[in-house]
């Protein structure tokens, strides 16, 4: 918890989510009374289907803005699949941190990923997902992925582009994942490694560094597109190259404002070595302890617990068939408190039951 204070950028006021019987609990289920409307419906298809929390409600995220989130926001995302040749319908449900999102909006969407598991019957592998620190399966879903600035009271759609409050786009990444991120207008953020687009509503420049890709451009180009669709095409666009735009230019003279320094890599873990835990109630209340440390294996783990495998990169929940309703219901939240307590508290979390473990659980531990 001390790492999130110092750095002042992931004000969560709430370190464990143990927020079940909680007055939050109660908001939610007096809100969603008897019964959830965003679940009618879902999970009969193949596709990807995203929520976002408002005011303890599970509302709609329009398809086009998919692989668009808000850092002031948390979202659910369901992911239904078939494996190659199956018939059976599987899924993934991922509840997403925005890094300015609330104890209420996170908690709530915590809490509605779990109740949706539960009208799926069990079947989803449940996932926690933080800004900035996705998992590659959530990486996979999208394109691209954008962070806006704000939350569920902020939307260019509600705002007339002369009244835009400007705002500049980082664009990187290769092919498979682009990622555009919100970026202070700030002049050492403009990076010749590559592409930035700054919106000033009717406006919009795109600049290209020296050394960035071609996919990076081909983004950067689509979204100034897709910019001037949504705004009826009135902006005017301008392409800029780096080395034939001095610092007259009204691109750089927006960059006023001072750096956040805005960087996450002192979340990164300091020890990379492996670790394994144990969640149980078999001595009749809960504990939460190392076992391992290096080296574990399949080997390690017994059908009647609870695992908790931090690789230091992802954390993997592996539920066994014998573990009790307790340990079940604890575990993402143990998860959590566990990473809230170590130098890297950001990381992607999966909970995965004995027998439905995706490969990726596997190739990070040894055989």
């Amino acid at each position: 918890m001390a790492g999130l204070r110092k750095a002042k950028k992931y004000d969560w006021k709430d370190s464990n989510l143990a927020l079940f019987g909680s007055d939050l609990e109660k908001n939610v289920k007096k809100e969603s009374a008897s019964h959830e409307e965003a679940w009618k419906g879902v999970g009969k298809k193949v596709g990807l289907q995203i929520w976002r929390i408002v005011k303890f409600q599970v509302k709609d995220w329009p398809k086009e803005d998919y692989g668009k989130f808000y850092s002031g926001d948390s979202y659910i995302i369901l992911n239904t699949y078939k494996e190659e040749g199956g018939d059976e319908l599987l899924y993934d449900v991922h509840f997403w941190i925005g890094k300015e999102s609330t104890q209420d909006e996170y908690g709530t969407a915590a809490y509605k990923t779990v109740e949706l598991d539960t009208f799926l019957n069990d079947l989803p592998i449940q996932h926690r997902e933080v800004q900035n620190h996705e998992s590659d399966l959530f990486k996979s879903y999208f394109k691209s992925l954008t962070y806006m600035k704000g939350g569920a009271d902020s939307g260019f759609r509600h705002v007339k582009p002369e009244e835009y409050e400007q705002r500049l786009l980082h664009f990187c990444g290769t092919r498979k994942n682009i990622e555009v991120k919100e970026v202070p207008l700030c002049k050492n953020r403009v990076k010749p490694d590559d592409v930035f687009i700054l919106d000033q509503g009717m406006t919009i420049y795109q600049w290209n560094g020296s050394g960035s890709n071609k996919d990076e451009r081909f983004k950067a180009m689509q979204y100034v597109q897709e910019l001037k669709s949504e705004r009826n095409g009135r902006p005017t666009t301008e392409v800029l190259e780096e080395g034939s735009t001095d610092q007259d230019h009204a691109f750089f003279k927006a960059l006023t404002q001072e750096d956040d320094d805005d960087d996450d890599k002192e979340f990164e873990a300091a020890d990379q070595t492996t670790e394994l835990f144990r969640l149980s109630d078999a001595s009749g209340s809960m504990t939460f302890k190392q076992v391992k440390k290096g080296g574990v294996s399949k080997g390690d783990l017994d059908t009647k617990d609870v695992f908790i495998v931090d690789t230091k990169k992802e954390v993997y929940v592996w539920i066994g068939k014998g573990t009790s309703a307790g340990e079940k219901k604890n575990a993402m939240q143990y998860a959590h408190k566990y990473l809230m307590s170590t130098d890297h508290p950001l990381l992607a979390v999966s909970c995965f039951p004995e027998g439905r473990e995706h490969r990726t659980f596997f190739s990070a531990i040894a055989a």
